[in-house]
């Protein structure tokens, strides 16, 4: 019997319970281990006791890479919300919706552009929170839209991938932005502008056969999936054992497909010092210590 629900009078009731929010604790997929949101928050996403690397939201992505947390948003273009109608357990346009509510994004990638320890560069950032970062036509036409960008300012280009592949609610709509996206990149290229690609966990599908493995530099955050078929589909298909870590950021270093493994922490100093030797611009000044008081 609960004392508190069975005797105690409604308005008495009210002071004695307290709300907890959902998201107090957070629980380390890896280790098990309970962490405090803030806490979390505040390294960053990545657990103090394992290192595991939390999902981030684009905002706060985007916040941690550019000098002061400030930057300007790079609107996009919206394309038809729900080309074929299509409807499972519920509407395409009812799940868009809550997407919506959910991440405060329009769709899966959102862009920006300032400065990175005082060099100039585009940004975008696919959230795996918005349907799972798929790969849809807004959100093909956001890398597009940022890859032009940097061509017109002059100055490289930056994508965070986090996608479990292309928007099956779009068929071949989704499909068609793995092309459109390959153009743009090379005429990213053909300006002579870096493109750098920092694939974090999990990246899939389409987006791993496309945009996101056309980089100049290609850097994984460590323990990242990263793949076109996970190892499930895979060892189901060819009935073997796959080797330990098959498919993570630091097994694919091992074997040549990504550049580097970089841990969050270093992310931004790293990125920056990549875009000073792509460019070959002069390093910035450093900024002038506080005066004594």
């Amino acid at each position: 019997m609960n004392w508190i629900s069975n005797v105690v009078p409604p308005k008495i009731r009210s002071f004695l319970r307290r709300e907890t929010p959902e998201n107090l604790w957070v629980k380390c997929p890896e280790s098990g281990q309970l962490v405090f949101h803030k806490e979390l928050e505040a390294n960053l996403f990545v657990v103090p006791g394992s290192g595991y690397h939390m999902n981030m939201s684009a905002k706060a992505r985007l916040a941690t890479m550019f000098d002061g947390g400030t930057y300007d948003e790079i609107s996009v273009p919206e394309p038809l919300p729900d080309p074929l109608k299509f409807r499972d357990e519920k509407r395409y346009v009812d799940k868009l919706k809550d997407a919506r509510a959910k991440t405060g994004l329009q769709d899966a990638v959102k862009l920006a552009a300032g400065r990175i320890e005082g060099g100039e560069a585009v940004i975008a950032v696919q959230d795996f929170g918005f349907i799972g970062g798929s790969l849809g036509m807004a959100a093909g036409e956001a890398v597009i839209t940022g890859l032009e960008a940097a061509i017109l300012r002059n100055c490289p280009f930056v994508l965070f991938a986090a996608s479990g592949g292309a928007r099956m609610q779009e068929g071949m709509f989704s499909l068609m932005q793995m092309p459109r996206t390959t153009v743009a990149v090379r005429r990213l290229r053909e300006a002579k502008l870096p493109y750098i690609v920092v694939l974090t966990h999990p990246t899939t599908g389409g987006v791993t056969a496309s945009y996101a493995m056309l980089g100049d530099v290609h850097i994984a955050e460590p323990g990242a999936l990263i793949c076109f078929a996970g190892p499930r589909v895979i060892e189901q298909t060819v009935r073997e054992k796959l080797p330990e870590g098959f498919q993570r950021a630091e097994y694919l270093r091992a074997h040549g497909m990504v550049d580097m493994v970089v841990p969050r922490h270093e992310m931004r100093t790293t990125v920056a010092r990549l875009c000073l030797l792509l460019t070959r611009a002069p390093r910035p000044e450093p900024a002038e210590a506080p005066a004594a008081a």
